[in-house]
């Protein structure tokens, strides 16, 4: 059997993810006998390309996804992408800048046109990274967020909900992207503390007795004042409510009114109001009937309203020449920094503008309530549990959703005015005739719906509804959504809401929230900062399965990852050992003919301790893959594979397989090694699929299994009649003593080839009686000659000794030069000078009342943790030394 001495990963990882494909193991039957797992995945943008963040979510949705199929029960991984609106039309437009056109010079078909082409030519790249990652989506059944079956879903939504009423058409202050020139919800703004400024205003009183002071952080909005507003609790400003002050520059006559909202604290307790760019002052002007007065365009550029001595300014310029005009005019107060949050577009991180216009919302609160019920019942469970506190406080303080974009890359709001008496017609094709006026001419709303319209209908939308279709029966609710916590408002909760709206079902029952990838410095990784590598040079470079094993490996569940080469290099070197191991089993399995019966087998104590152990890992595994704890299953996978199995259980067995003349035993060998490596693979497959695949298949040429492939391959089950305590802790005890002895000769200097006796005094009876039956493993793995028991360390010559529990372990010093008997000697009585000093300071420092009493508790606790390990460090050098002259 040819076996390459290295193992390659790219060669392997291409070949069986064709052959996965082509026999088609990702793509389920329905099995109305079967209750099935569904995923449903997050449809990454279709501009995206792999990052790092994809990698976690990935994997992680993969390897339950490949846990779940080996249980035997139908299993759906349902792949798509999202169509973007913003990020692609973006992409599109930037395209064009190139060729010196705009949007509006080509209109708006055309765009669309080169939209779709761009989509079909470099749209979806990283459906294609993610098959290379390994992921076993069922790709037959792969969903686009603008396909025909997704876009009727979201005409029959739109106009469901707007016939109940809870989609209207209004005139509010909105969040404005002057660079996208369009609107964002709530919750697509991300808002950052900045140090900027509060600029005192002066407002000359119309009988010109004096000034009213106001605050503001955007003296550029003051052209579109209509009024002073002052608590009226507010004993100061009491006898101004009712005058009238101009504003400066336009010379507008403004009143002084009273309103609660009014902060008392905040500046002077006097607040310029300004009812079409701020959403508090908007408030305040319909309670008072103020003018609505826009004085920055969709663009952030100063519009007529500003008057002329600003119009074609750009906001931030005008703001500049209004705190100049205010100095000269001797109207400029004080200038104070002030910190506060401003709120920045999510796509372009262009700061927003509250901007007044006509747009659709969805009412959100008739539609919280059963989501609130789902998870409070625990119908739904989030995972780690304390975001659930998160989604409470989102869902009892929502507001309606502000779902037109001003774009037109996206779902056409199914919106139709008639030319003739503006009838709104809300309908999935354009209406032949008014049922208004009769008229037969009808112009469709140019906005689009946020892409998050169609992304929160995605649980039962790609399942064919509003048809009522077998697979929308049988796969809905899903099961497992695995996301980031920052979309748990944008998908999350939309996707509760909508799921039970229109299908009375939860769209998932389990929501698993995983953190950010940062670097080992803790900072979130980002292309743009230059400290997050490419995921394919990663995959190119070592490989999907060591990239897979590495993310998993530094992710504890539902907090941040930290990556970095070290973790790569876990990976990387866990793959290369097991090749190493697997080649080693298999060189020597096909000189060896023939495989025995496993009920025949006659197992000596390490045989009988690799099958308890497998047996107490596959239990184990199982729980942590059930529990979505996927770094603990990683964890201890790597420790029994790498630890136990190849270091301990692998070594040991040489002897046996390389005897030729001890048959029985070189068989019995060869079954164990090639059924602990294939039990070890299924289990080690839902994290590292490729190599998982290869070696399984190479073991079943000498070892018969049924299964054609280890992704459909059964899960391990637990034989509780393996798991042998007694044996465990047999094995242990006989590692712990190899390891030490092993240590002991690395300290002294004593060559592992040199074979030496060994004392093991204060031992047990039943310690011993252990050790006597596999003294031959002491001559195996330490090239022990003589174990000689209980002779009460009655030395006439020099030794070194250590202890295990409570045996202790001594070695004559026979077997060394005097040169490094002298060396070893210094070295540890300069390690044992220095070690006690380093405990007297603790010690000191632990019986200082006023440290005890001062210091944090974590502090104490870890002088108190490095007392314990320094003590324990001194103990063994002075037991080291007490046998040397």
């Amino acid at each position: 059997m040819e076996i390459n001495k290295k193992y390659e990963p790219q060669k392997i990882e291409k070949k069986w993810y064709e052959h996965w494909i082509e026999k088609g193991y990702f793509t389920p039957e329905i099995d109305i006998d079967k209750k099935p797992f569904t995923v449903l995945i997050p449809p990454p943008n279709v501009t995206n390309i792999l990052h790092m963040g994809h990698v976690l979510n990935n994997t992680l949705q993969d390897v339950m996804i490949r846990y779940k199929r080996m249980t035997g029960i139908p299993t759906l991984w349902l792949p798509g992408v999202d169509h973007a609106g913003i990020a692609t039309q973006n992409m599109v437009e930037k395209e064009l800048a190139k060729e010196g056109k705009t949007r509006h010079e080509i209109g708006r078909e055309e765009l669309i046109k080169r939209i779709w082409k761009w989509k079909e030519n470099k749209g979806g790249l990283i459906i294609e990274q993610l098959k290379q990652l390994g992921c076993s989506c069922d790709w037959t059944k792969q969903r686009f967020t603008l396909d025909e079956g997704l876009s009727e879903a979201v005409k029959e939504v739109f106009i469901t909900l707007y016939e109940k009423g809870l989609i209207y058409k209004g005139k509010r202050i909105i969040n404005w992207c002057p660079r996208c020139v369009t609107a964002l919800s709530n919750d697509e703004v991300e808002h950052e503390d900045e140090k900027g400024f509060l600029w005192d205003l002066k407002y000359p009183f119309k009988d010109g007795n004096g000034y009213v002071t106001v605050a503001t952080t955007r003296p550029e909005t003051m052209l579109g004042d209509t009024a002073v507003a002052v608590n009226p609790k507010d004993k100061r400003y009491k006898d101004l409510i009712g005058k009238t002050v101009i504003l400066p520059f336009i010379e507008r006559e403004i009143p002084i009114i009273a309103d609660e909202f009014v902060d008392m604290e905040f500046g002077s307790g006097c607040v310029k109001v300004t009812p079409a760019h701020d959403p508090n002052d908007y408030e305040i002007g319909l309670r008072h009937d103020l003018e609505q007065v826009i004085v920055i365009d969709e663009h952030g550029v100063m519009n007529e309203n500003a008057g002329k001595e600003f119009v074609g300014l750009d906001r931030f310029d005008a703001r500049e020449k209004i705190v100049q005009g205010l100095k000269e005019k001797g109207l400029l107060g004080k200038i104070k920094t002030h910190e506060h949050a401003v709120g920045q577009c999510y796509r372009c991180d262009t700061i927003i503008e509250p901007y007044l216009s006509d747009q659709w919302f969805v009412k959100m609160k008739p539609l919280a309530k059963r989501a609130i019920e789902v998870v409070k019942d625990g119908t739904i469970k989030f995972h780690p549990a304390r975001w659930t506190k998160v989604y409470y406080h989102w869902m009892e303080n929502v507001r309606d959703w502000c779902i037109s974009r001003q774009i037109w890359w996206g779902h056409r709001i199914p919106v139709y005015y008639c030319q003739n008496c503006d009838e709104i017609v809300v309908a999935k094709v354009e209406p032949t005739t008014c049922p208004k006026c009769g008229h037969k001419e009808f112009k469709q709303d140019e906005d689009v719906l946020d892409t998050w319209f169609s992304s929160w209908l995605w649980p039962f939308s790609t399942f064919g509804w509003p048809e009522e279709t077998e697979e929308l029966e049988y796969y809905l609710p899903t099961n497992l959504l695995v996301t980031g916590p920052d979309i748990i408002y944008l998908w999350v909760a939309r996707m509760i809401m909508a799921t039970l709206e229109f299908k009375d079902k939860i769209p998932f029952d389990t929501v698993l929230l995983h953190g950010m990838v940062r670097d080992e410095k803790g900072i979130k990784m980002s292309k743009s900062l230059g400290n997050s590598p490419d995921p394919l040079d990663i995959i190119e470079n070592v490989g999907a399965d060591a990239l897979r094993f590495s993310i998993i490996f530094a992710s504890p569940k539902g907090q941040d990852s930290y990556y970095s080469n070290s973790i790569l290099e876990t990976g990387r070197n866990f793959a290369n050992k097991i090749w190493n191991a697997y080649r080693f089993i298999m060189m020597n399995a096909e000189k060896i003919e023939g495989l025995p019966i496993r009920d025949e087998l006659k197992l000596e104590l390490a045989d009988k301790w690799i099958y308890s152990r497998l047996n107490e890992v596959i239990e184990d595994t199982r729980k942590n893959y059930e529990s979505l704890r996927f770094n603990d299953a990683a964890n201890i996978l790597m420790d029994f594979i790498w630890k136990e199995f190849c270091s301990w259980y692998l070594e040991l067995s040489k002897d046996r397989i390389y005897n030729e003349e001890d048959k029985k035993a070189q068989l019995a060998t060869k079954y164990i090694l090639l059924d602990v490596l294939q039990n070890s693979m299924r289990l080690l497959q839902p994290i590292m699929p490729f190599i998982a695949e290869e070696i399984w298949q190479g073991i079943k040429k000498y070892f018969p299994m049924d299964e054609e492939t280890i992704v459909l391959a059964t899960f391990p089950k637990q034989n509780k009649s393996l798991i042998n305590r007694k044996i465990d802790e047999d094995m242990k005890l006989i590692q712990e003593l190899i390891t030490e002895i092993r240590s002991m000769r690395k300290d002294i200097g004593i060559p592992i080839i040199t074979k030496t006796g060994f004392l093991f005094d204060d031992i047990l009876i039943d310690q011993e009686q252990v050790i006597r039956n596999n003294e031959d493993y002491f001559s195996k793995l330490a090239n022990v000659i003589e174990i000689t028991y209980n002779s009460g360390s009655k030395f006439g010559e020099e030794y070194i000794a250590s202890s295990v529990r409570n045996i202790k372990i001594s070695t004559l010093l026979t077997y060394v030069t005097v040169e490094i008997k002298k060396t070893f000697k210094m070295k540890n009585t300069k390690q044992l000078i220095k070690l006690e000093k380093e405990l007297k300071m603790i010690s000191d420092k632990l019986n200082n009342v006023k440290f005890i009493a001062n210091a944090p508790e974590e502090i104490v606790q870890k002088e108190k943790e490095k007392f314990s390990e320094i003590e324990t460090k001194v103990n063994k050098t002075r037991e080291l030394l007490a046998g040397l002259k």
